[in-house]
């Protein structure tokens, strides 16, 4: 699986990604578009403006695991080196887990932004400033009920349990979801969670357009916390009222990820509107 040839090769890669992000980009409309760019990490356009979901975009954790007992052997090409978005206006990390919070990613990201915004739940501050090798004021930190608005985003940090509900000291949330509102729409990506009493009434608060949901579900023996299934992912959202929901979180790593069709029946059946992307494809969502 090291070999470039034997991995799922993106839709759009390196030049071809970054020509459909600028065409995006000058399009003189009211759509939102996004690119998905692997696991949880998506990057969302408006109006010229850019934010990038939890990206991961290296091979640091194959390179971390390589001769433990649990090896994370990719799947999916890199669609894109970080270095090469020198647009991004903000990028958000949901958790502390790598493929949430890549210092391999987000270094260059840094050098290639420099004024880029740095989103981190509150309780993960002081932990990813050592990792990025930052100053904790370089990053800004979201807690529940404070939203943060960056340019034409705001952003509202909303409870994950990932596998459970886990606070700090002060009762912040150290796995968090994102409500993103810019212009006319709103935008759920839940980080890595599974579903907990009370989430889908704090999340029916919004209109949702889009939510965006993990679906590689909860297996003990691999070692790692789980998230929804396809199933769960499909459920909630039902019971959000979002108009479309998007599946993540799968062909990343061979231990842990799964088939998208258990999503996609359960959608189909349910009569929940979906679209499963591949890698490197843009999605656009128009009035």
């Amino acid at each position: 699986m090291n070999q470039s040839s034997n991995l799922i090769q993106p839709i759009l890669v390196h030049d071809r990604l970054l020509t459909s992000m600028h065409q995006g980009a000058t399009a003189n409309d009211d759509a939102l578009r996004l690119w998905w760019l692997g696991q949880s990490g998506y990057l969302v356009q408006w109006r010229g403006a850019h934010l990038l979901l939890d990206p991961y975009l290296s091979d640091s954790l194959t390179r971390k695991y390589a001769d433990t007992q649990k090896p994370h052997i990719r799947m999916t090409e890199i669609p894109i080196a970080p270095a090469q978005l020198d647009f991004i206006d903000v990028v958000t990390s949901s958790h502390n887990h790598t493929d949430h919070l890549d210092a391999d990613t987000l270094g260059p990201l840094l050098k290639a932004n420099p004024e880029m915004a740095i989103i981190v739940a509150a309780a993960n501050g002081e932990f990813a400033a050592h990792r990025l090798q930052v100053a904790p004021t370089r990053l800004t930190p979201i807690a529940l009920d404070r939203p943060i608005s960056v340019g034409p985003f705001t952003l509202h940090a909303v409870p994950a349990a990932h596998e459970a509900l886990e606070q700090d000291e002060a009762g912040r949330h150290k796995f968090i979801g994102l409500v993103v509102e810019v212009g006319p729409w709103t935008i759920y990506h839940s980080g890595d969670t599974l579903r907990y009493p009370g989430m889908a009434e704090r999340l029916r608060h919004w209109s949702i357009d889009l939510a965006i949901l993990p679906i590689n579900g909860r297996d003990p023996q691999r070692g790692v916390a789980g998230n929804l299934s396809g199933e769960e992912a499909v459920q909630l959202a039902l019971d959000i009222g979002a108009r479309r929901v998007i599946p993540c979180h799968y062909d990343m790593f061979t231990f842990n990820t799964v088939s998208p069709a258990a999503f996609v029946q359960a959608a189909a059946a349910q009569a929940q509107a979906y679209t499963v992307l591949q890698c490197g494809e843009e999605f656009t969502l128009s009035q």
